[in-house]
């Protein structure tokens, strides 16, 4: 949606994965703008605010997530924006074309912050991001995240660390004043953007059972604690391969493959979602950024004994005109030899070098293994040494 409001994508309707028509020409009756009440499980029926019934043999509660507001005195006001849907990146562009709008203000240095930050730079507003935090990216290592701020700053965001926002009033130079701990901000344009909880309201108060990250429990099936319901996407948890947890992260891949196997064992084909390595990416101005599997704190947590390198590699061969600085730092378990996570910063090679990683989290592999991986060597894309096997050679050497 990020790239929708910067105009990379000129129509909304290709977001749009299938219409409410599509779906009802393949016999699939659809209700638009509807809410639903309650869910009765026992008696198997559904029931709308508007008074219809919907009986059930089979439920899948697939309720996405809502996005997370603070409670700050006057997030209500007009001006005020979060992006959790299609509808709120067309009232936020059509705020843009409609209004004047000389500057933003982002509450948050997640990835749809960061996203957005690009998108207000592109459209000429001067654009500053409030974090609570030092750096943004939080889940990436400092020495990794800073040169995402470097990048930010050199395309014109303005970036405020360690600040938090008391609350919003009517402004004198712009729509909106923003009084914070490092003093006031005015702005045309506000986007809270802090992340995102599982819309679990209605599962909890039909019955059915949560797990220990706040979203609904499934099982490989991806069938909840009542035999005939089941739940998909971002509203469920997934089981994570490495830590061996139940865990909520919310991501459109992995709602797409849980939406199929919940699909498929209704049906009567059974399957099994075998879970995820949290393998996630995203992209800030002439920067890609990746991350999978743990970090390590959520290592510790986990009961491992995590140990670290990091590495600057090249994206291509160090010969080659076109090879940039790659950031690569892998996490492994001291005792075991584990590979447990990885992250990657560049302006090219870093999202490829993190999914080849998230393969190798997926199998289960030591760093041996990876130390000495037979990767598709050509001086473009990298050396016959690549990062990947000079940072898991380098990390042995710690264990």
């Amino acid at each position: 949606m990020p790239y929708y409001i910067g105009d990379v994508i000129k129509d909304n309707r290709k977001l749009v994965a299938r219409t409410p028509e599509q779906f009802r020409e393949t016999g699939i009756e659809v209700f638009t703008e509807t809410r639903v009440g309650t869910v009765d499980i026992k008696e198997q029926a559904v029931l709308t605010e508007d008074g219809k019934k919907l009986p059930f043999d089979f439920l899948v509660f697939g309720t996405g997530t809502r996005a997370f507001t603070p409670g700050i005195p006057g997030e209500d006001r007009e001006g005020v924006f979060v992006l959790k849907g299609l509808s709120d990146a067309i009232r936020i562009k059509q705020l843009l074309q409609d209004t004047p709008c000389r500057r933003a203000v982002i509450i948050g240095a997640g990835f749809i912050g960061l996203e957005m930050s690009e998108a207000f730079r592109e459209a000429g507003i001067e654009t500053t991001m409030v974090h609570r935090g030092a750096l943004p990216a939080a889940r990436w290592d400092p020495e990794l995240s800073r040169p995402i701020l470097e990048e930010m700053e050199r395309h014109g965001v303005a970036f405020l660390p360690n600040t938090l926002v008391t609350s919003i009033e009517p402004g004198s130079e712009c729509r909106n004043r923003l009084n914070t701990s490092a003093g006031p901000l005015e702005a045309d344009i506000i986007l809270l953007a802090l992340g995102v909880r599982p819309d679990v309201d209605l599962a909890r108060e039909s019955g059915i059972t949560l797990g220990p990250s706040g979203a609904i429990a499934v099982n490989f099936a991806q069938r909840t604690c009542a035999e005939n319901v089941y739940a998909a996407g971002d509203c469920c948890e997934s089981y994570h391969r490495v830590s061996g947890r139940w865990v909520n992260i919310p991501l459109g891949d992995i709602a797409n493959k849980q939406g199929r196997v919940a699909g498929s064992n209704i049906g009567g084909d059974p399957m099994t979602f075998p879970g995820i390595v949290g393998a996630q990416s995203f992209k800030v101005f002439g920067l890609e950024a990746a991350a999978a599997g743990l970090s390590e704190r959520e290592a510790t947590a986990a009961g491992f004994h995590p140990v670290s390198t990091i590495l600057w590699g090249n994206s291509a061969a160090r010969s080659m005109p076109t090879a940039r600085r790659v950031g690569l730092k892998l996490t492994a378990d001291r005792g075991t030899g584990k590979l447990l996570g990885v992250q990657a910063v560049g302006e090219a090679g870093a999202v490829s070098r993190v999914n080849t990683l998230s393969a190798a989290l997926w199998a289960r592999m030591s760093l041996e293994d990876v130390a000495y991986l037979d990767l598709a060597y050509s001086p473009p894309f990298g050396g016959a040494w690549d990062p990947i096997h000079i940072a898991a050679q380098g990390l042995l050497r710690k264990l």
